[in-house]
């Protein structure tokens, strides 16, 4: 594992890719402060580790997750791993799904890492080392049909992540960006509860155990986005040479 120090905080710590995240690190001998408004799911987390420690907290509340993070240095240390995993999924025509659940979708899935990123970086950036992780998707990379709400937050991750590595370049952070293929954890289970494009339906899923290792090897490396899975890369670049090509497998593929 790239990590090296003592403390991590990891959002969406309540389930899937935070939880396993949260573990991982545990297993590690780190402490590690999990946010989430899922209080119950923190709990199972917190289970398997004394130095897991759990705190309710909704990471688009801008106030109470700064106060949050001083809270964390003061009780566990400074902090030397920032990953958000916080998401939520619902998929939907955008001219059919509702506008409230749109915009919930970006102040969760853009917004907690802002909140995140301009609470705890700037301690980080003064220290001079530390790692900072990101989740995107792939649905950040390639947009997709029934997909609009999401596919626009991921993208925003993606964009704010890579100008904020980029502005700090030089400061001894170590940025990732992760940018996997469906996974198999309860937020894919929030887009099958609603509706499934056929393009990625019976598709690739990974677990978060591949995610998260692709992820360590890409801070070992310097590298800045990591797309774990097979055909991750191949789709990066097919949507940068030949997008057309991309929305025209798409409409036929979903048949409109």
């Amino acid at each position: 594992m790239a990590f090296k120090g003592k403390v991590a905080l990891i959002t969406g710590g309540g389930s899937g890719m935070g939880r396993t995240a949260a573990q991982l690190l545990a297993k590690q001998g780190a402490s590690v402060a999990i946010l989430d408004v899922n209080e119950e799911g923190m709990k199972e987390t917190a289970e398997s580790s004394a130095t897991i420690h759990p705190f309710v907290v909704d990471v688009t509340d801008t106030d109470a997750v700064h106060a949050l993070v001083e809270q964390v240095e003061r009780d566990l240390g400074p902090l030397d791993r920032i990953a958000n995993a916080a998401a939520i999924m619902p998929f939907g025509k955008l001219l059919e799904q509702d506008p409230k659940v749109q915009l919930k979708l970006m102040q969760i899935n853009y917004g907690g890492l802002v909140n995140v990123a301009t609470a705890a970086l700037p301690a980080m950036i003064q220290r001079g080392k530390g790692d900072f992780i990101s989740f995107s998707s792939m649905s950040g990379v390639i947009p997709g049909l029934m997909m609009g709400g999401y596919c626009a937050t991921k993208a925003a991750v993606q964009m704010y992540t890579e100008i904020l590595y980029h502005e700090n370049i030089n400061s001894g952070i170590r940025f990732v960006c992760a940018c996997p293929p469906p996974v198999s954890t309860p937020l894919w289970k929030q887009a099958e509860a609603t509706v499934m494009p056929k393009l990625i339906e019976g598709g690739e899923t990974l677990t978060p155990e591949q995610v998260l290792e692709d992820i360590e090897q890409c801070l070992e490396h310097g590298e800045f986005l990591s797309m774990p899975g097979k055909g991750t890369k191949f789709g990066y670049k097919m949507r940068r040479f030949l997008p057309g090509q991309i929305w025209k497998h798409t409409h036929k593929v979903e048949g409109f």
